[in-house]
């Protein structure tokens, strides 16, 4: 076990002969491209002090979506010592969270110094922000081909939700994973084979917005180093089999007090007029994300292949479980927003494993906070299945449909003025360009589901 390192008294001197002695050699300084994807020079010990200086610079050009040109000047990364990890499998390799800078300030196109940004929106109304991220991941094997299957031929019930044999028999790779998560101090509570055949969920315990974030950064990094061991795939592509629930990554997130840490989300279901257990100014934030909830899934559900996760049945044979309206409701799976049993917190469902948590975790804030500035009111909550209701009474009610496409949540992102306002123009037309780009190189390519159906028909 490597135990979690506090530095709170260490200068950089003190943290250089620390991490000598627990047989370091290497620092990571990992920051994050637009896609949530880490990047990173690597620094060998004797020079961390200047590390932690900014002495690594980089080509902004040569990364996707920080805005540059070539002929610009580099970016330096930051790191942020407070929330270092020193690697469960390699513990010569420290591995840091960090922020680019440019010219001496934080870079405002770099989406983990947007959430700090965001953050400090919060301060100044008193509140910080909890969050909580359910990991979904399959397990699966790759052909030479690039056929994804599921490498346990055992686990294959129609329903293998919570399955112990399915589990019990990838108990290699999930106790690797457990083990490290605990070892690393992140409390894990649960894991579990999850809806779908390969398919598992690990939930450890929720930390704040920034610390999550970088913990669900490095945990994408740590299950595909755990899978590859076994020459397997770890992935959370959001849909991998068109017939199979898709992978999310639910966000849990609630405010709380900076002075006394009190969780602002939560009351005695007594005290609240729906029973269950949030504050008013929970629902304001709930409003709040439901004024901009399709906007927001440009950013929960960030990739092509989302829009095949989001939808009520699609080629399954049961429901999907995933979100298709943007809508609330307390304990009621079916919409995009819940507020689980116990209530305290509220859960977006639209976020999936691909999604760049800091990105998503600014705006969802931001929204949030626009609803309690305006004291805004959710309505009543959805408490059956939406699944089946009809149009008609889906739109008696107001409720809208989640975008269909990501073509559809790109031209519903760029339409909402708080985007632009919370993340700048810059980082606004960047993720709009790139997404864009993805949009049309997916349209313009040819499936063999079209070869299959077109060539012979006509």
């Amino acid at each position: 076990m490597i135990t979690p390192l506090d530095i709170s008294k260490l200068d950089i001197g003190a943290l250089q002969s620390e991490l000598e002695d627990r047989g370091v050699k290497y620092c990571i300084g990992a920051y994050v491209d637009i896609h949530g994807i880490p990047k990173a020079k690597v620094v060998p010990i004797a020079h961390i002090s200047n590390m932690a200086k900014g002495s690594e610079r980089y080509t902004g050009y040569a990364l996707d979506g920080l805005g540059q040109a070539p002929n610009e000047d580099e970016l330096t990364s930051m790191p942020d010592f407070s929330r270092m990890i020193q690697l469960p499998w390699e513990p010569k390799i420290a591995w840091i969270p960090s922020d680019n800078h440019f010219k001496g300030k934080p870079y405002p196109l770099n989406t983990r110094v947007a959430l700090q940004l965001q953050l400090d929106e919060a301060a100044k109304m008193g509140y910080g922000m909890n969050l909580g991220i359910e990991c979904e991941v399959y397990l699966l094997k790759q052909d030479e081909q690039g056929k994804l299957s599921v490498p346990d031929a055992e686990d294959k019930l129609i329903k293998p939700c919570y399955d112990v044999r399915g589990f019990t028999n990838s108990f290699e790779w999930l106790d690797k994973v457990a083990s490290a998560i605990n070892d690393l101090g992140w409390d894990l509570y649960s894991f579990d084979h999850e809806d779908a055949n390969g398919q598992f969920e690990f939930d450890f315990q929720y930390a704040d917005a920034l610390t999550t974030c970088d913990r669900l950064t490095f945990f994408r990094f740590m299950a595909k180093h755990f899978a590859r061991e076994q020459g397997l795939l770890a992935t959370m592509m959001p849909k991998p089999f068109a017939d199979k629930t898709g992978n999310g990554a639910h966000f849990n997130m609630s405010l709380y007090d900076l002075e006394n840490g009190k969780n602002l989300f939560a009351c005695d279901p007594k005290d609240d007029p729906n029973g269950i257990g949030l504050t008013p100014l929970g629902y304001n934030f709930i409003a709040g994300v439901l004024r901009h909830g399709r906007a927001l899934c440009a950013v929960f559900a960030p990739t092509v292949n989302s829009y095949k996760r989001l939808v009520r049945r699609g080629a399954m044979s049961t429901f999907s479980w995933a979100p298709v309206f943007n809508s609330w409701g307390s304990n009621n799976r079916t919409n995009s927003v819940r507020v689980p049993a116990g209530g305290g917190r509220c859960e977006s469902r639209n976020a999936d494993g691909a999604v760049n948590p800091y990105l998503a975790a600014t705006l969802v804030l931001a929204a949030g906070l626009e609803g309690i500035r305006e004291n805004l009111d959710p309505g009543k909550p959805n408490e059956d299945n939406l699944y089946a209701i009809s149009d008609e009474e889906r739109q008696a009610r107001g409720i809208e449909f989640l975008p269909h496409t990501l073509q559809d949540a790109v031209a519903a992102f760029a339409a909402d003025p708080l985007v632009e306002k919370v993340l700048g123009k810059g980082l606004r037309d960047e993720f709009i360009r790139y997404k864009t780009e993805e949009w049309e190189g997916y349209h313009l390519s040819v499936s063999k589901w079209e070869i299959d159906r077109y060539s012979y028909m006509f």
